[in-house]
C-alpha cells in the first residue's frame, strides 16, 4: 500500500480475535521470555506503547502498574512493548520510580528489532512506521486472542475500560452469557437467545429473568 505521501509501505497484518496468539522470545525487563511458556493457565494483557521517556506513555505504565493487583486479582499478567533497547527501558523504569515513585514492575519487551510489533500489527504505517501505536491484546489461558484494542500516538487509554472489558470476558467464558451496554460486576448479564419455537416459548414463560422480549433476557448472576 501507498502512505498519504504516495510512499510504498509495507503492511503488517494484526492477529484477529479468535486466533492463536502468535508466539514470539523476546528480551524483556524481566529476562528473556518465550510467549508459548508465559503465564501458564492465565490471561495475559499485552500492550505496546511508542516510546520510552514519553509523557503520555509514562501515564499509561504508570496506570498499569499502580493497578497491577487488579489485574492479578483476575488472574492476569501484564506484558508492556515499545522499540526500545533494553537499556532505554531500565533507565526508564528507574526514572519513573525515582520521580513518580511507580514501579514499572512487570515485563516490557525491547523490541528494537520489531519483531513482536510486525506480528501483531502494531506498526501503522500513516500513524508511524518507527513507533508502535496503543494497542491491547486480551489473550486467554490458552494464548487465544480474544480483544483488541488499538489507540493512535497521541491518545491515552482507559485503564477502567481495560479492566472491565477484561472482567467482562472472564464472566462471560465462566457462565456462558453475554454483557449489555456497560456492564459492570453486579449488573445484569444477557442469556443466551432461544434458537427454536420451543425454546422461545419457554422463554416467554419464564418468570426468573427480566424479559423486553424473548431474544433479549437479563438475568443477575
Amino acid at each position: 500500500m501507498e502512505n498519504q505521501q504516495g510512499e510504498k509501505v509495507e503492511v503488517y497484518n494484526m492477529p484477529r480475535i479468535g486466533d492463536q496468539a502468535p508466539d514470539f522470545t523476546a528480551v524483556t525487563t524481566k529476562g528473556s521470555i518465550t510467549f508459548s511458556d508465559y503465564a501458564k493457565d492465565k490471561w495475559v494483557v499485552l500492550f505496546s506503547h511508542p516510546a520510552d521517556f514519553t509523557p503520555v506513555c509514562t501515564t499509561e505504565m504508570s496506570g498499569f502498574a499502580l493497578r497491577k493487583a487488579e489485574f492479578e486479582a483476575l488472574n492476569t499478567e501484564l506484558m508492556g512493548l515499545s522499540i526500545d533497547s533494553i537499556h532505554a527501558h531500565l533507565a526508564w523504569v528507574n526514572n519513573v520510580r525515582k520521580n513518580t515513585g511507580v514501579y514499572l514492575d512487570f515485563p516490557i519487551i525491547a523490541d528494537i528489532d520489531m519483531k513482536v510489533s510486525k506480528l501483531y500489527g502494531m506498526l501503522q504505517p500513516n500513524e508511524s512506521d518507527t513507533a508502535a501505536v496503543r494497542a491491547v491484546f486480551f489473550i486467554d489461558p490458552k494464548k487465544k486472542v480474544r480483544l483488541v484494542m488499538y489507540y493512535p500516538l497521541n491518545v491515552g487509554r482507559n485503564m477502567d475500560e481495560i479492566l472491565r472489558a477484561l472482567e467482562a470476558l472472564q464472566v462471560s467464558d465462566e457462565h456462558k452469557v453475554a454483557m449489555p451496554l456497560d456492564w459492570r460486576k453486579g449488573d445484569k448479564v444477557i442469556v443466551p437467545p432461544p434458537k427454536t419455537l420451543e425454546q422461545m416459548d419457554a422463554r416467554l414463560a419464564d418468570d426468573s429473568c427480566e424479559k423486553v422480549d424473548f431474544y433479549l433476557a437479563k438475568k443477575s448472576l
